[in-house]
């Protein structure tokens, strides 16, 4: 996957918005010793996260060498950050807080990567994840449409990648029956409506650029990236229309669960 940290920052604000509803769900009582952000990106809201909520050992973890060489400047002694795989990452039991904000979509069986994550807790150790939900909206399936555009089909050699929230991501009451499956005391899973006001329809383009569309530039060469862009944009105009301000609703699922004591 191709990650741009100053595309995916040009709406910082928006997208920090559901981290922080997530980071409100967790409890400090007792106090976090250890806890890992599962694709903690930039590292940013991570080292913030830390800060807040007082843990002593916040380790923060992502596959993106770009992400990361932008993620060292957080580290203060409280937060460090490593190259790891969140679909496969497990520990010994001793971790007090699992974090993982907009980075489970990514990879699929998530029944299966959160039975992992709950092994890696310690006793009344808590779970805290945002998914995306916007597979529903235009936004997201004119992005997949974009697979069949020709010249970017070719280029890809038919290898069309499928959109990481449609494929993976589940239902919000199947989260809650895993959960409950999974032995947490307690448990919130909520389905969220985010309303980001964008400069216009235009500026979805953007938006996307730095999330959903990254899985077409990891199979396309650099020259179509631009054009790409360009297409879904028009195409993204042509059925919203050209509207200026937009309110660009978009669907999350958060959820948090604490293991019994």
């Amino acid at each position: 996957m191709t990650w741009n940290p100053d595309q995916y920052h040009r709406f910082a604000e928006e997208r920090a918005r559901p981290f922080w509803d997530l980071i409100g769900l967790i409890e400090t009582d007792p106090p976090i010793e250890r806890a890992v952000d599962l694709g903690c990106g930039s590292g940013e809201l991570t080292a913030e996260a830390a800060r807040r909520l007082g843990v002593s050992k916040m380790l923060g973890l992502d596959s993106s060498q770009q992400m990361l060489a932008a993620a060292g400047k957080q580290d203060d002694g409280r937060t460090t950050f490593a190259v790891g795989d969140l679909s496969t990452w497990s520990d010994d039991g001793a971790v007090d807080l699992v974090l993982a904000a907009a980075s489970l979509q990514w990879v699929p069986d998530h029944v299966d990567v959160l039975a992992r994550w709950t092994a890696s807790l310690a006793a009344g150790g808590q779970l805290a994840v945002q998914v995306p939900d916007n597979g529903v909206h235009p936004s997201h399936q004119i992005a997949t449409e974009l697979g069949q555009v020709e010249p970017f089909r070719s280029a890809m050699e038919g290898d069309v990648p499928v959109d990481p929230t449609v494929a993976n991501v589940l239902e919000p009451q199947e989260y809650a029956e895993t959960l409950f499956e999974l032995g947490y005391e307690r448990q919130l899973v909520r389905l969220q409506v985010y309303g980001p006001v964008l400069d216009s329809t235009k500026d979805v383009a953007e938006w996307m650029r730095g999330t959903s569309l990254t899985r077409y530039f990891a199979r396309l060469p650099e020259a179509l990236h631009e054009p790409l862009v360009d297409e879904y944009r028009h195409r993204v105009v042509a059925q919203l229309g050209d509207r200026s301000p937009y309110y660009f609703a978009f669907r999350r699922i958060l959820f948090w669960g604490r293991r019994p004591g």
